[in-house]
């Protein structure tokens, strides 16, 4: 059975942040993820995780000025200085909740650029042996560019060439399913033939991005298929509520309050 997170920076938007993590935990989920925590000091992070029995499957390293429109720096050559204090710290956050897995966003940049590959691969190699040192893992999420123009790392099939190349062993893909489809589609045979690099996977419906219910692709028989192919890893719901987030949790019903495991 799929082990599934909620994903706190888009679902239980009817409260503020530090509350989702409650109205998760009563929803049935008994894991989540976000994508920044650096809006909470890290005892209070530790303190929503703790009082709720909750395991934080991922979160992101700090991307920049986000709300400038940095979508992370990991391949911009002119902002390697800004690695180390980032990196430093996701370490105090991962550190007081736990998680065992972070994504190091790669920014905005032309991957034809030589010397932004080579920024953005020195990048991925100093955070995962950081990283590695803690029994971490890195995680590298390609997503697509009608969501992000833009992005560096938007294609699976070049991030998964790069971790193969780089050969760290906890270098792993984070394999978005809604960022699949639209880039390549072939959900199913990606994930059989990507599985053994995978680290963290998400969903959301294709193409409006809200409950994994409908649309484009078959979520029952996806979920079965991770089942069928041994996944342990946690699965992130990463979408939109159509309505009230509550309101929307009918696929998550035959799931809730039974998501105990994953590889936390």
């Amino acid at each position: 059975m799929p082990h599934f997170a909620a994903n706190l920076t888009m679902m239980f938007n009817e409260v503020p942040f530090a509350d989702r993590f409650d109205a998760a935990a009563r929803a049935g989920f008994t894991a989540v993820e976000f994508l920044f925590p650096y809006s909470l000091e890290p005892e209070a992070l530790a303190e929503r995780v703790q009082r709720n029995g909750l395991t934080v499957a991922l979160f992101n390293m700090p991307p920049g000025d986000w709300d400038s429109g940095d979508r992370g720096f990991a391949s911009i050559p002119t902002r390697t200085a800004e690695l180390a204090p980032a990196l430093d710290t996701a370490l105090r956050y991962a550190e007081a909740c736990g998680v065992r897995r972070l994504h190091l966003m790669a920014g905005l940049g032309d991957r034809t650029d030589p010397k932004s590959v080579a920024t953005y691969r020195a990048a991925v190699e100093r955070c995962a042996e950081a990283l590695g040192e803690r029994g971490l893992d890195l995680v590298l999420e390609p997503i697509n560019g009608r969501d992000m123009p833009g992005y560096f790392l938007n294609d699976f099939d070049w991030t998964a060439s790069l971790i193969d190349s780089i050969g760290l062993p906890n270098v792993k893909l984070q394999f978005d399913i809604y960022h699949r489809q639209i880039m390549h589609g072939d959900v199913t045979m990606a994930l059989r033939r990507m599985l053994p690099m995978i680290g963290h996977i998400q969903v959301a419906s294709v193409p409006s991005r809200n409950e994994p219910a409908g649309e484009e692709l078959n979520f029952p028989f996806l979920f079965a298929e991770l089942d069928r192919l041994g996944y342990d890893g946690f699965v992130g719901c990463e979408y939109r509520p159509r309505a009230a987030t509550l309101d929307g949790l009918g696929w998550f019903a035959p799931f809730a309050g039974k998501s105990t495991g994953g590889a936390a």
